[in-house]
């Protein structure tokens, strides 16, 4: 199965990781990613920390737990940031869960369509991908 579809098709939750120039780490809850190609993912972001973090680091890990019970089943996405854009129209086009309402004091934050290459993936537990 393709990386685009699994995580059209598998709801669950997830975390992207990143860390500043002096490597101090934060990790925030991220909805599943969005897909340019296989190996291009794409997230919608505030201007906050994590954001923040991408200035100075491009590199990131996105984790994603499967809802699933009594296992632990998902995947890990090492990342690197290749752009950014902060388009409206094309940010509202990207969104493709339209049933998220965006909460009235987020309503008027910047938002950037941050891309990022797929530079590894491994499953959720393990090594062997």
């Amino acid at each position: 199965m393709k990386l685009s579809e699994y995580f059209e098709n598998t709801l669950g939750r997830g975390v992207l990781a990143t860390a500043d120039a002096k490597g101090i780490v934060d990790a925030a809850v991220y909805s599943r990613p969005h897909f340019v190609d296989e190996e291009t993912a794409v997230w919608i972001m505030t201007d906050r920390l994590t954001h923040a973090n991408l200035q100075s680091n491009p590199h990131a890990a996105y984790i994603f737990a499967q809802a699933a019970e009594n296992a632990f089943i998902g995947k890990r996405l090492y990342l690197t940031k290749i752009r950014e854009e902060t388009d409206p129209a094309k940010i509202d086009q990207m969104r493709w869960r339209k049933t998220y309402t965006i909460p009235e004091e987020q309503k008027n934050e910047k938002r950037f369509l941050v891309y990022f290459h797929i530079d590894k993936v491994l499953p959720l537990v393990g090594d062997r991908g």
